[in-house]
């Protein structure tokens, strides 16, 4: 009798993750700690990543795209994380971007919006999150009043990844705007694609991050942006729930990065600690960072196979709400818990940016914040845990 379970990637998806990890070493390492101190948007990576088919496969065949699963781009991402998180995190951003358009938009549109993606290394941002609606969606106060066979924008969105990019490169973005102020929050909004380089859109000089510093993260502001009606996506009141949805398709590979920079702080603090000496031995062989050097490993695979399961399920075309939010929750904590640990294993040179730990530890913080902070994933997974009720994890 035959195991019904795999853990194995098939000879496809082991080619595409040597595609990747090749291109994390060779392209992407050698010019991380440069990106960290210039803080500039690696456009050059991006296009050679665009060419080589590691940004947006997500995108369906029909569009002109390599139609890839969910698992399969958390296995880019953990690669493209290793290298840098900055750089994963441009390329995730499309996919960002695109996911409401996957889910909710007609054929025209994606073949439309989806397509200039493929056809050329350009920008999409994913316009939600504003000052005063982080976590908060439904208290997003940018309007949308219709006006004839347009829409006019009003308002500003934050901390918006590919912001300023995606305008400079001829991008696109997807907006989520009131326009029933008297509805609830599952119909009050809708979705909208809205070119970067409309009149009346402002991009804010680029926020200075803790880490992540060549992702590009801006303030956008909207002024009598005239938007066309067929730029809906799907029908008035529909856009919260396609921003939403897209964190089902999103969150899995954001997890991934996470055990992208944890596997890859485990990685220089393993080596470190095979050549460090002290009192006689290498200090891999003391007790105390042996069992960090564990704890290590089992967070990298628990995180790992958590993510995998998240995608797998979606994958499946089945719900996956509760295990994205496990293994962006545990996946984000266990990698700043890594990260800290491996600081720690390179003591005061931990501290400064000879060694990349510190670039690591920097870096590794968003990922508890971005896509949903810990907290609103315990949030999330707890009301599934109530609505499943005892045994309802049972497999």
């Amino acid at each position: 009798m035959s195991g019904g379970i795999s853990f194995e990637l098939n000879e496809e998806q082991g080619a595409i993750r040597d595609l990747a990890r090749n291109f994390s070493r060779d392209v992407i390492i050698p010019a991380a700690a440069e990106l960290d101190k210039t803080m500039k948007f690696p456009q050059d990576i991006f296009a050679q990543a665009h060419e080589l088919g590691l940004v947006n496969c997500h995108v369906s065949e029909s569009c002109g795209g390599m139609g890839l699963h969910t698992l399969e781009g958390c296995v880019i991402a953990e690669e493209l994380a290793y290298g840098c998180s900055g750089v994963g995190t441009a390329v995730e951003a499309n996919t960002l971007a695109s996911m409401p358009v996957i889910l909710g938009a007609s054929e025209e549109q994606k073949k439309k919006y989806l397509g200039r993606l493929i056809d050329a290394p350009i920008q999409a941002a994913y316009c939600v999150s504003e000052a005063g609606a982080g976590s908060d969606v439904a208290a997003a106060a940018t309007t949308a009043t219709k006006k004839g066979d347009t829409y006019l924008l009003n308002g500003s969105k934050m901390w918006i990844t590919n912001g300023g990019v995606a305008q400079e490169s001829g991008g696109w973005y997807f907006v989520m705007a009131k326009t029933d102020p008297s509805a609830s929050a599952g119909k009050a909004f809708t979705g909208f694609i809205v070119d970067a380089q409309t009149p009346g859109i402002t991009v804010a000089p680029k926020l200075i991050n803790m880490g992540q510093r060549c992702s590009d993260t801006r303030p956008i502001f909207f002024d009598n942006v005239e938007v066309p009606a067929e730029n809906v996506i799907g029908s008035e009141g529909n856009g919260f729930k396609l921003a939403m949805g897209a964190f089902d398709n999103t969150r899995p590979p954001v997890a991934a990065g996470a055990v992208g920079v944890a596997r890859r702080a485990m990685d220089e603090a393993m080596q470190y600690a095979s050549e460090r000496k002290t009192m006689g031995t290498t200090i891999n062989k003391h007790q105390s960072v042996a069992f960090m050097l564990a704890d290590m490993a089992m967070n990298v695979e628990a995180g790992r196979m958590l993510t995998w399961k998240s995608a797998y399920e979606i994958d499946q075309g089945r719900s996956n709400t509760m295990y994205a939010s496990m293994a962006k929750a545990f996946a984000g904590d266990a990698c700043n818990k890594i990260v800290a640990d491996a600081v720690q294993i390179f003591g005061g040179a931990g501290f400064n940016t000879e060694y990349p730990v510190e670039k690591l530890m920097r870096d590794a913080k968003i990922y508890q914040l971005y896509e949903g902070t810990s907290q609103i994933q315990r949030v999330i997974i707890s009301r599934h845990m109530e609505a499943r009720g005892p045994g309802g994890l049972a497999p």
